[in-house]
C-alpha cells in the first residue's frame, strides 16, 4: 500500500468501567476513553458512573489533553427514552465529549434537546456502507462506529466517499452475533442484552449431542466430538496491521473492554500508544516489533485474530476444544510510591506473590524490567515472605527506578 501524504494520526480511543481505569488508560497513552453512564448503556455489570465521577474523569482527562465520551447504546423499548433529553443535558453541561447511540430515537433526543452534545453512532447500529454514513452525516452526527463485519477493503471504499469521521475497532473481545446484536441472553437467561444485561451465552460452555436422522429426541448420546465452546469467538488484534487501518483513513482507534482490569487496560493502550507513534514517526520504515505482540499476549483471555478485516472468520477464529495458547501473566500490584534514596518502592497488591518470585515492572512508554522479589515488609514495617491479602500495602526495594502508577506482574 503507497503511504499517502499528510497522515492524520489516528485517536487511541480505550474503555474506562471505572474511574480508576478512564485514570490508567489516560495515563498509558489513550487519547480518549469511552465510558457508561448510569442510564441508557449496555454493560449494566460495568462500574458505570455517576454525574459526580463524570466530572472529576472530565477534569483529569482534560488536565491531560485527552477526551471522554459516553456510551449510550441501548436498543429502546417504550417508555425506555424517559428522562433522555434531561440526561444528555446533563453530561453536555458536565464536559463530555460526545455521546455514542445507536437506537434513531436517542439520536433524535439528543440533538434536538442537547444541542451541542456531539454524537457519534454506536457499532450496534451496523453501519456497513458509505451511504448509510451520509445519511447519519446528514442528521448531524460527526463520527460512525464501523460495523465489526466490516472488511479492509471496505473500510477503503467507504473512506473514498464521505468526510464522516470512522472510529473502528481494533482490539478485544468480538460477539458471535451480527454487530452485537444478539438475544440469546434474552431467551437463555431472561437477560437483554441490548439494553444492558447480556449474560454472555455464548460463552458458556454446552455439551454436544448426535442426533441422527429419524432418532427419538429421548434417545440422544452425547457427541464424540470434545468440545467446550460451540459459539465462542476469539479476539481481535490488529497491532500488526496498524498501517492499513491509518492509511485508509480511520480516524479513531477503538479498543474494547469496559469490563475488563486495569492490568488490562494499561497493557493495551501502551501497546498501540507506542505503535502509532512509531507510525507516525517514520511511516515508510515502519514494522511491527515482536515485543509489542508479545507485551499484548501477557494480558489476552482468548487467543487472537484480525476478524472480519481480511477475511470472514472460520472455524480458525472460533474457541473450541483445548486452548492453543495460554494466557502466562497475571497481575498482582500497582506502585504508590518510590523513594530514591532507599529505592524503595510502596506497592497496592493485587493478587498474590511472595519472596523469591520473579516479577515485572511496567510503566507508559512501554518501560519495564524484571526483578526477583527479595524481601518484602507489610505497613507495621514487619517482614513478611508472601502477600496474600487483597490491596494490602506492601514495601520492597527495586533494582530500578519505578514511578507512581507503574503496575507489576508475575508469570503464572
Amino acid at each position: 500500500m503507497t503511504v499517502k501524504q499528510a497522515l492524520k494520526r489516528p485517536e487511541i480511543l480505550a474503555p474506562a468501567g471505572t474511574l480508576e481505569k478512564l485514570k490508567t488508560a489516560i495515563s498509558y497513552g489513550a487519547d480518549a476513553v469511552y465510558i457508561g453512564g448510569n442510564a441508557y448503556g449496555l454493560r449494566s455489570r460495568a462500574g458505570n458512573f455517576s454525574f459526580a465521577e463524570m466530572a472529576e474523569g472530565i477534569k483529569y482527562a482534560n488536565d491531560h489533553h485527552a477526551k471522554v465520551y459516553v456510551a449510550a447504546n441501548m436498543v429502546t423499548h417504550e417508555g425506555n427514552q424517559a428522562g433522555a433529553g434531561e440526561f444528555f443535558r446533563e453530561i453536555r453541561d458536565l464536559g463530555i465529549s460526545a455521546v455514542i447511540i445507536s437506537d434513531p430515537a436517542l439520536v433524535e433526543i439528543c440533538i434536538t434537546e442537547a444541542p451541542g452534545l456531539a454524537v457519534h453512532l454506536s457499532t450496534q447500529a451496523s453501519a456497513t456502507n458509505y451511504e448509510t454514513l451520509e445519511f447519519w452525516r446528514e442528521e448531524g452526527l460527526e463520527r460512525v462506529v464501523l460495523a465489526r463485519e466490516v472488511s479492509m477493503e471496505e473500510v477503503a471504499e467507504i473512506r473514498k466517499h464521505t468526510s464522516v469521521e470512522l472510529e473502528a475497532f481494533i482490539h478485544g473481545a468480538m460477539c458471535i452475533s451480527y454487530s452485537g446484536r444478539c438475544t440469546l441472553s434474552n431467551h437463555m437467561s431472561m437477560r437483554d442484552a441490548n439494553r444492558g444485561g447480556c449474560s454472555q451465552s455464548c460463552r458458556w460452555k454446552y455439551e454436544l449431542f448426535d442426533l441422527p436422522f429419524g432418532t427419538e429426541r429421548n434417545r440422544l448420546t452425547p457427541s464424540s466430538v470434545s468440545e467446550k465452546f460451540s459459539m465462542s469467538a476469539v479476539d481481535l488484534s490488529m497491532i500488526e496491521h496498524l498501517p492499513d487501518l491509518i492509511e485508509n483513513g480511520v480516524d479513531s482507534l477503538k479498543i474494547e473492554g469496559r469490563m475488563k482490569s486495569i492490568h488490562y487496560v494499561s497493557t493495551v493502550a501502551n501497546v498501540y500508544k507506542k505503535a502509532v507513534d512509531s507510525y507516525m514517526d517514520d511511516p515508510k520504515n515502519y514494522i511491527c516489533k515482536q515485543e509489542w505482540i508479545d507485551e499484548l499476549w501477557k494480558v489476552a483471555q482468548r487467543e487472537l485474530s484480525t476478524g472480519f478485516y481480511y477475511h470472514t472468520p472460520t472455524e480458525n477464529e472460533q474457541l473450541f476444544g483445548p486452548r492453543r495458547k495460554i494466557p502466562q501473566y497475571k497481575f498482582i500490584g500497582e506502585v504508590l510510591n518510590y523513594d530514591e534514596d532507599t529505592h524503595i518502592a510502596t506497592i497496592r497488591q493485587r493478587n498474590v506473590f511472595s519472596v523469591g518470585d520473579d516479577i515485572e515492572f511496567y510503566g507508559p512508554g512501554l518501560r519495564h524490567f524484571t526483578q526477583q522479589v527479595t524481601e518484602m515488609r507489610n505497613e507495621q514495617q514487619e517482614i513478611i515472605d508472601r502477600a496474600p491479602h487483597p490491596m494490602m500495602l506492601l514495601t520492597m526495594p527495586v533494582t530500578q527506578p519505578v514511578q507512581v502508577g507503574d503496575m507489576v506482574r508475575k508469570r503464572k
